[in-house]
C-alpha cells in the first residue's frame, strides 16, 4: 500500500498545482484574512463536541497557580480565543498568534469571558516567542497548533523556556493515525497537499506525541483518543507536560 499511497499523493499534488502557484506568487496571504472567519465557525462546533474533554483537560490548570499570585497563562496560537471559557477565574492570559487578523475575534472572546484578565496580544509564531521573558509564565496552552507550526521541537523548546520551573504545557492536537495500515492513515497522507492549504499550513501527518515524549519534560501525561469528527482528524492526543 505504501507505493500506491505515494502514487495517489503525487496525483493529488498535481491537482494542487494551481494552489502551489498561488502560494509561490504570494497570493495565498489573502486567505489569511479569510481564515479567521472560517476558524471562528469551526471552533464553535469543535468546542461543542469536545466540551467535556476540554473541561477535563483545563480543570488541572489551577494546580499550577503560584501561592499568593494570579496564575499567568500564555496561549500559543490563541486564534479566536476558543479556549478562554475553559480557563480558571482570575487567570492572567498572554495571547500569541502569527496571524494578526485574529485580533477582531479575539477581542470579542475577551469581552465574553470576563472571568479572565488579559495581559496582551503578541503577533508571534510558536517557534519565536522572543518578546516573552524566560520562566515568566505558569502555564503554556496549545490546542490545534502543533499541527501547523513549522518546527515542532523548537516550539516545545520555546514553551519550556518561558515556563517557570514546575510549570506545565497543556496540549490538545489532532495527529496521524497510529495504525499504519488503516484507511485513515492512507487518506491523511494522500490528501495532505490539499489539506495544507485548506488549513492554513495544517498537517494531518504529524506524530506529535513523539515530539512531546522527546522534549525533555520531567513528567508527561498523554492520552490518545478518537474525536467525533471526520475520519481524517479523528485521531487526537491531549494532556499536559511538566517542566
Amino acid at each position: 500500500m505504501s507505493a500506491f499511497m505515494k502514487v495517489c499523493a503525487v496525483f493529488v499534488n498535481i491537482l494542487c498545482i494551481p494552489l502551489h502557484v498561488i502560494h509561490a506568487l504570494g497570493l495565498y496571504e489573502l486567505y489569511k484574512r479569510v481564515f479567521p472567519i472560517c476558524l471562528y465557525k469551526i471552533t464553535k462546533n469543535y468546542n461543542k463536541k469536545l466540551h467535556d474533554r476540554k473541561t477535563d483537560l483545563f480543570s488541572s490548570v489551577s494546580q499550577f497557580k503560584p501561592s499568593g499570585k494570579p496564575l499567568t497563562l500564555l496561549e500559543i496560537g490563541c486564534g479566536t480565543g476558543a479556549n478562554f471559557q475553559f480557563y480558571p477565574p482570575g487567570c492572567k492570559v498572554v495571547c500569541t498568534d502569527p496571524n494578526p487578523f485574529f485580533e477582531k475575534y479575539l477581542t470579542k472572546s475577551m469581552e465574553e469571558n470576563g472571568h479572565l484578565s488579559y495581559d496582551r496580544f503578541v503577533v508571534a509564531s510558536g517557534e519565536d516567542l522572543g518578546s516573552v521573558e524566560d520562566e515568566s509564565v505558569d502555564v503554556v496552552a496549545c490546542t490545534l497548533v502543533l499541527c501547523s507550526v513549522r518546527d515542532t521541537p523548537q516550539t516545545l523548546r520555546e514553551a519550556q523556556r518561558v515556563l517557570r520551573p514546575g510549570g506545565a504545557f497543556f496540549f490538545l492536537e489532532h495527529v496521524i493515525s497510529d495504525k499504519d495500515a488503516s484507511w485513515t492513515y492512507f487518506c491523511q497522507h494522500v490528501l495532505q497537499p490539499f489539506w495544507y492549504y485548506f488549513g492554513d499550513g495544517c498537517e494531518m501527518t504529524r506524530a506529535t506525541w513523539k515530539h512531546l515524549q522527546n522534549a525533555g519534560f520531567s513528567e508527561l501525561k498523554l492520552e490518545h483518543f478518537q474525536a467525533p469528527f471526520i475520519f481524517l482528524i479523528k485521531p487526537h492526543i491531549m494532556g499536559y507536560a511538566i517542566k
